[in-house]
């Protein structure tokens, strides 16, 4: 395994390097193994049904902060992590696992105003819970779920399926998790509050405390054999691109005019005065689908996405591996797409 290291005393991780190492070293496929690392979800075959296995670790301090969201709501958003992993494979989420390591001031009303956020974002999608474990903890909260889901004949969408010339789609709207997270933020003193409308303020807010794992539109966009890729976006879309072109081996191009950005978003940058299209190319956890479509189908698609009632928005295309990742300026210029997404261990100074 080859990690990047800076000096011999200050040896630097990289995130996804340390991703890429762990595949190349330890990643395997066989009759069984349909996936394993380097997607949404691992994929295990069992006759023509296919099982898919996520799981996702919140530490405190790093995933969430108790000034800024009830223990309900690290619940909801831990589940609705996991059950975005499914949506992103176009699967079905059935069953949950759930680890807690639990600082020794805790109380037990903590701990079910945890469980009932998870299960209340679990619930609509009829997932059991089935089991876990327990452990003390010396430092903060940490918080583990593994969800288990399932997709019969095998329908499933990977990260490796894009090719040259397909349309680049997204569902929803993007930034709105992370500009309701500065406002959760500004309110608890971390700085000045901008001036906002109640309802923009409760929207984000909720955007970011509640988000919605869009396991309908994953489904369909299986089941109907539309999509020839798809990634949740969890990091952010400049980052969570890279993945996806990563495993199909192309490049792509974003029309920044095309994003779909919230009025709610559009007045809480204008009110801090930053661009609303960097909070929605490096804004992570809007748990949206980025999706890749054959461009010779792009008309009857829109149309049955619209009759589905789904939002999803065309912002870009694929393109040939050696042209890179562009972004396209509302003047017609192109640039370079910046990486602007979370990643663990990148130091504040890379930022």
């Amino acid at each position: 395994m080859t990690l990047s290291v800076r000096s011999q005393a200050s040896p630097t991780i990289h995130e996804f390097d340390l991703i890429r190492a762990l595949k190349k070293r330890y990643g395997t496929t066989s009759a069984r193994i349909v996936r394993g690392i380097g997607d949404d979800a691992a994929v295990i075959a069992s006759g023509r049904n296919r099982y898919l296995l996520t799981t996702d670790l919140l530490a405190e301090g790093i995933h969430f902060d108790r000034r800024t969201a009830a223990f309900t709501d690290i619940g909801f958003r831990a589940a609705t992590a996991n059950l975005s992993d499914i949506a992103a494979m176009g699967g079905t989420p059935e069953y949950l696992l759930v680890a807690l390591a639990i600082p020794r001031d805790a109380i037990g009303r903590q701990v079910r105003q945890l469980y009932d956020g998870m299960m209340a974002a679990c619930r609509p999608h009829r997932v059991n819970l089935i089991g876990g474990d327990t452990s003390a903890s010396r430092s903060g909260w940490f918080v583990n779920l593994m969800l288990v889901g399932s997709a019969a004949g095998g329908r499933l969408l990977f990260r490796s399926g894009a090719k040259e010339g397909d349309d680049l789609y997204v569902t929803g709207t993007l930034g709105d998790s992370r500009a309701g997270l500065q406002l959760l933020q500004r309110r608890r003193g971390m700085a000045p509050a901008p001036s906002l409308q109640a309802a923009h303020r409760r929207f984000l807010t909720q955007r970011h405390l509640r988000p919605t794992a869009r396991i309908r539109e994953g489904r369909w966009l299986s089941k109907a054999r539309w999509a020839t890729s798809a990634i949740d976006l969890s990091d952010g879309l400049s980052g969570d691109l890279r993945h996806l072109c990563a495993e199909s081996e192309v490049g792509a191009i974003i029309e920044l005019a095309a994003l779909p950005v919230s009025s709610a978003c559009r007045r809480y940058a204008v009110s801090v005065k930053k661009d609303p299209t960097a909070l929605a190319l490096s804004g992570g956890e809007d748990y949206e689908l980025l999706f890749t479509v054959s461009a010779r189908h792009r008309a009857r698609f829109e149309r049955a996405s619209m009759q589905q009632h789904f939002r999803m928005t065309k912002v870009g295309r694929m393109t040939a591996a050696k042209e890179g990742l562009r972004m396209t300026l509302p003047d017609g210029r192109q640039r370079p797409l910046p990486c602007s997404s979370y990643e663990h261990f990148r130091s504040r100074s890379s930022t």
